[in-house]
């Protein structure tokens, strides 16, 4: 018997039909005598809906009661599939995050997981009941409802898999794995059979929609083997794995990832004297913006122009925070683009491979695309482009780097 903790994202879940089809799937596998927790986000589009009817009642709502108010999407989900079970005979019992006690730090709808206590599900289990828990939440130590931001839903399956030291980690969405890169850009991308945690995080935290990246830094760190499966398609989807040893005949690269919601701001004419990075980024931080790709230049004059992206639903926030750090450090001026895009290559390969980047240069030239920035780790090249630009360039990398699917016979 394996203790499995299965996750079924917005679409999987998004009208009663779906649900219903949901708890088919779940009895044929309680059926075949294995443990299951099972972990649901709302129904697609209901986290919007419910964002806007906050909205209409503050342009900025309080994060404590936005978390409040999101976090009963997933509570719709879970009751109406704990129902549909029980219905079926599978006896099964749903939980909020609360309920079971994901413990959480208190920064409202960006909370990261501190703890969860599994004696309530582990109880269940040993009864016979398939437990149904709401992803996407937790509580914090003052009893107040957090949210983990989207597609929190992953990383609350992920570690409860952990918690429980479950045999797989199953999560289902509306694609039947991970992808050389998303098929809708490239009509000619592959399914991968396997790719390494490390190549997944790469992935997910640079615009890859397939996972959420905590998701995948929870299975890397606790070793939980994680497989991405289509929801109502059979097929073995996509293992992400800690072993790199059958990735080493694979391709360079293993995929490519990009991502829209990027923005750059500017921060032109700053004295370069010691401490001014810090005097920059520090307000960003302390504003709860995460900085992505960041480039310095220094120039004749003793001053220095300051780059970096940010997330696009932060620019305004982040603009803001730079214009007041740009009069207190006697800047000259700050300036913004919010029309840029973010494309990577990924690879364990590339450790062995010399002159992948020149090769990405190369093949962004002859489309005549202009590289913005540049970002380079051990396994990953990342370029800012015009967002105009994207499309052309993934399917020019996606060939370059041979990844296209070969054609079939009669094609």
């Amino acid at each position: 018997m394996a203790l499995i903790v299965q996750k079924f994202g917005g679409t999987s879940v998004g009208t009663v039909e779906r649900i219903e089809q949901v708890a088919d799937k779940v009895k044929k596998f309680r059926e075949a005598g294995n443990d299951l927790v099972i972990v649901l986000s709302a129904m697609s589009g209901e986290t919007n809906r419910l964002i806007e009817l906050a909205k209409q009642i503050s342009d900025q709502p309080m994060p404590r009661e936005l978390d409040v108010i999101v976090s009963t999407g997933e509570q719709v989900t879970i009751g109406l599939l704990a129902m549909a079970l029980n219905k079926r005979g599978v006896p099964a019992v749903s939980y909020t995050g609360s309920q079971v006690r994901i413990l959480t730090d208190s920064s409202h709808t960006k909370a990261r997981i501190l703890k969860i206590d599994d004696e309530k599900i582990r109880t269940d289990l040993k009864a016979g009941r398939v437990v149904v828990v709401a992803g996407f939440q937790g509580v914090d130590e003052h009893g107040s409802i957090t949210t983990l931001g989207r597609g929190g839903s992953d990383t609350t399956g992920v570690a409860l898999a952990a918690a429980l030291k479950a045999d797989e980690c199953q999560i289902y969405t509306d694609v039947d794995g991970v992808y050389t890169t998303d098929p809708r850009v490239v009509a000619k991308a592959q399914r991968l059979e396997k790719i390494t945690f490390e190549e997944m995080l790469e992935m997910a935290s640079l615009g890859s929609k397939v996972l959420q990246i905590r998701a995948v830094e929870f299975a890397g760190k606790y070793n939980v083997p994680l497989r991405v499966l289509h929801s109502f398609k059979e097929g073995p989807g996509t293992l992400i794995t800690i072993d790199e040893e059958e990735s080493m005949e694979q391709p360079i690269i293993s995929g490519i990832a990009f991502n829209r919601d990027e923005a750059k701001l500017t921060i032109r004419g700053v004295p370069d004297t010691p401490g001014v990075a810090f005097k920059i980024l520090g307000p960003i931080s302390a504003a709860n913006i995460e900085v992505d790709m960041i480039v310095q230049n220094v120039a004749h004059d003793n001053t220095t122009d300051f780059t970096f992206t940010v997330h696009r639903n932060d620019y305004q926030a982040a603009f803001q925070v730079l214009e007041n750090t740009s009069k207190e450090i006697g800047a000259r001026e700050v300036v913004g683009d919010t029309n840029i895009a973010k494309v990577s290559i990924v690879g364990v390969g590339m450790r062995s491979h010399a002159g992948v980047a020149s090769r990405m240069f190369e093949s962004l030239a002859k489309e005549n695309i202009n590289i913005l920035m540049i970002s380079t780790s051990e396994i990953k090249v990342s370029v800012v482009i015009e967002e105009k630009y994207l499309e052309l360039a993934v399917r020019s990398l996606h060939t370059a780097f041979e990844l296209d699917a070969p054609a079939r016979q009669g094609e």
